[in-house]
């Protein structure tokens, strides 16, 4: 047989059979026809090209989610690792070429011309990429369209938010609380509306004398306990605001009308504006605040604390403290107030809101009664006057056909006591003031030294120098300070206080030398104070009520209760929330009868003057030096009781036009108090008085007449100056 001429490399043989690679690559190209070829039919160089495609695919594809999502394209083309396991989709792979094709390929591949690999895995490769990356833009378009779609959808809803909720705060400015009933008086709709009137220094008892008939028929047509109690100390700023808070002094933080603040290192003064109205002074939240913070308008007519932007919420109206105005321009204020339009009236301003609180102080009668007691002819006009003005409120609420809408309660902050120069107490012979940093309070007078070790020894000081003398007591504020006081959980009140009994006061030289103005005949002013023990009769003030938020029958009477309880009833008066406070009485009142039951307890009048009380070894030292001398200078000093008078007063009383309105001076003053849970008796009178001595009974008249002159000239000699008289600068 002759021999085969040798082929060149890479030449296809001329035998019919063809070899392993060409029946490899012949399968290939019947891959439409049988797609269940089984895939080791495949030579070693398709493994390898159909590795690097199905590698190529999958890293195609992996990178599309994160070019899809970033809006990238560039892609990683790698071989994959002749390691890992071939996939299933190998199997199957592209086909269409022809037989000789895949003869030349074969032909290629064995003879290693131009590289065919390479270029058949480009041209995969180029295909396979551009595939991919029509889909990678379908899908990155498809995500751009679902984004744009979400933003537009979230920028309707945002849209949509922004105007509810400007169109639910122009509505809230103009409309009050969904849950306040509107009630027509026939031309306007009026929300829950309350009048608020203090009448500053008002006590009970002068509702009993002849002076008030318009506050007597209005307790006849409204709901009242006999007094309500005011909080200690007893004095105007401290009361007004827990009756705007519903605090004891103690937690709201305005503990007197003058204190001292050791962690400010400032002093609070009432009348001092550079020194009290700061906001820093005003614990709590008051009812003004209250009401406006739910979105209830208020106007305070001049009511302490009002001016101090306490808790950066400003009421609609505030009108600044004057002491002159004239009774019937606060009238006019407050009904002025109620013609402004009301929140659905065409004509309604937002920035003249119609208020559903009126909250107006009266400072008359305190004052008149510092300046010439709560005794005196000059305080019965002002009460009269005060009588006159609620007069002419109510006639104006009823003109306006207000009477069955619109809440009236009137309330007074404290009493008040007589006091003169025979019921001073000098503080400098009590303790030395060299040794006190601070002097708080009056006429009460806490009391800061110096040294905080020397407390203990200026407290023993002033027990020992007050021993014999009943008409003042002496505390410690962290050790025997009355609960009942509730004063004694806040640094701003001094550790120690001397406290009078009611009608006493505490004066220092500086202010009225007592030996002096004894023995000169002095009138030591003001002729009126309070301050005192809370629960004392002299200190009670006034509640009465009337209005839709009061359905009671007319002339309840309820239980006396402490003003602790005001800042609950006004704010369920006007629907709003009270924030936590120390009241517990809440809408609506409990009565326990009306005032003309049989058993309702007769209306009380207090002995005033308050006689003092002697303790026994005072008596005993009196009456001893009595005995022993007849000089004028056997006099009583201070701090010996007041001893009570002789029927020779009804002759004072009549002259100075006061016949039956001055308890009688010879009767031994006892003063009764109703048993309430927190009042504790009083002290009782030594059953066993020692007698006068005449010269002593002599003194005393020539002292009461003396008074009663000076007073009379002082009232009725124009220009005349009767002895010294010293004023505070404002009413306390």
């Amino acid at each position: 047989m002759p021999t085969r001429p040798h082929t060149e490399q890479g030449a296809t043989p001329s035998s019919d059979t063809p070899s392993v690679d060409e029946r490899t690559l012949y399968d290939a190209t019947d891959e439409e026809g049988d797609d269940g070829r089984p895939s080791g039919d495949v030579s070693d160089g398709g493994h390898d090209i159909l590795e690097s495609e199905d590698e190529r695919e999958r890293l195609l594809t992996q990178k599309e989610g994160f070019s899809g999502l970033f809006h990238t394209h560039g892609v990683k083309i790698g071989r994959r690792d002749e390691k890992q396991p071939r996939p299933a989709q190998a199997k199957r792979r592209r086909g269409g070429r022809g037989r000789g094709e895949a003869r030349e390929l074969m032909y290629e591949m064995e003879e290693g011309i131009g590289g065919s690999e390479s270029s058949i895995e480009r041209r995969s490769s180029e295909s396979d990429e551009q595939r991919l990356l029509g889909v990678a833009a379908h899908r990155t378009g498809r995500r751009q369209r679902i984004w744009r779609r979400v933003a537009m959808h979230a920028s309707i809803v945002v849209l949509f938010g922004v105007l509810l909720f400007a169109a639910y705060r122009v509505s809230n400015t103009r409309r009050p609380p969904r849950t306040a009933a509107m009630v027509s008086n026939g031309t306007s709709l009026f929300a829950p509306t309350t009048i608020l009137i203090s009448l500053d220094g008002f006590r009970a008892d002068f509702l009993y004398r002849g002076l008030t008939p318009t506050l007597n028929k209005f307790i006849e047509n409204g709901i009242s306990p006999k007094y309500m109690l005011p909080s200690f100390p007893s004095v105007t700023f401290p009361n007004h605001y827990t009756m705007a808070t519903g605090l004891y002094p103690e937690a709201h933080g305005v503990v007197g009308n003058s204190f001292w603040d050791p962690a400010l290192q400032k002093e609070f003064y009432y009348t001092d504006p550079e020194r009290s109205l700061q906001s820093f002074w005003w614990g709590g939240e008051p009812v003004w605040a209250t009401a406006e913070r739910q979105s209830v308008r208020v106007a305070v007519h001049m009511w302490p604390g009002s001016e101090a932007h306490i808790s950066h919420i400003e009421p609609a109206y505030v009108d600044k403290y004057n002491g002159s105005e004239l009774l019937p321009l606060k009238v006019d204020r407050i009904l002025g107030l109620l013609d402004l339009p009301g929140p659905l009236d065409p004509s309604v301003r937002a920035d003249h809101p119609r208020p559903q609180l009126i909250a107006a102080y009266v400072p008359n009668v305190d004052g008149d009664g510092h300046r010439y007691g709560p005794n005196s002819t000059e305080i019965r006009d002002t009460i009269k006057s005060a009588d006159d003005m609620l007069a002419s409120l109510l006639h104006g609420i009823e003109a306006r056909n207000l009477t069955n809408i619109v809440n009236v309660v009137v309330v007074s902050d404290h009493g008040m006591a007589t006091t003169d120069v025979s019921r001073l107490i000098q503080l400098e012979d009590l303790i030395d003031p060299n040794e006190l940093e601070h002097v708080d309070g009056w006429p009460l007078y806490g009391l800061r030294p110096k040294k905080i070790e020397d407390l203990e020894r200026l407290h023993k000081q002033v027990l020992d120098r007050t021993k014999d003398n009943p008409n003042v007591e002496v505390y410690l504020r962290d050790k025997d300070m009355p609960e009942r006081y509730h004063f004694s959980n806040n640094e701003r009140i001094a550790p120690l206080w001397i406290v009078p009994k009611t009608g006493w006061a505490i004066v220092d030289k500086s202010e009225f030398d007592v030996e002096k103005g004894k023995a000169n005949g002095e009138i030591y002013h003001p002729r009126g104070l309070h301050g005192y023990d809370f629960e004392h009769p002299l200190m009670r003030a006034i509640f009465v009520a009337r209005g839709p938020a009061f359905p009671h029958k007319p002339n309840s009477r309820m239980d006396p209760f402490q003003n602790i309880e005001l800042y609950n009833i006004i704010c369920d008066s006007i629907g709003v929330e009270p924030v936590p406070n120390n009241g517990t009485l809440r809408l609506p009142l409990k009565p326990v009868g009306l005032h003309t039951d049989p058993e309702t307890p007769p209306n009380e009048t207090p002995s005033d003057p308050v006689s003092s009380y002697t303790s026994s070894s005072s008596s005993s030292s009196s009456s001893s030096s009595s005995s022993s001398s007849s000089s004028p200078s056997s006099s009583p000093s201070p701090f010996l009781s007041y001893m009570t008078m002789t029927p020779f007063s009804s002759l004072i009383s009549s002259a100075s036009g006061l016949e039956g309105q001055l308890p009688s001076l010879d009767s031994t003053s006892t003063w009764t108090q109703q048993t309430t849970p927190t009042s504790s008796a009083p002290p009782v009178a030594s059953s066993s008085k020692t007698p006068e001595s005449l010269w002593e009974w002599l003194t005393h008249k020539g002292e009461k007449i003396g008074d009663w002159v000076d007073e009379f000239l002082h009232k009725h000699v124009p220009g005349r100056e009767n002895g010294t008289s010293v004023t505070p600068s404002a009413n306390v």
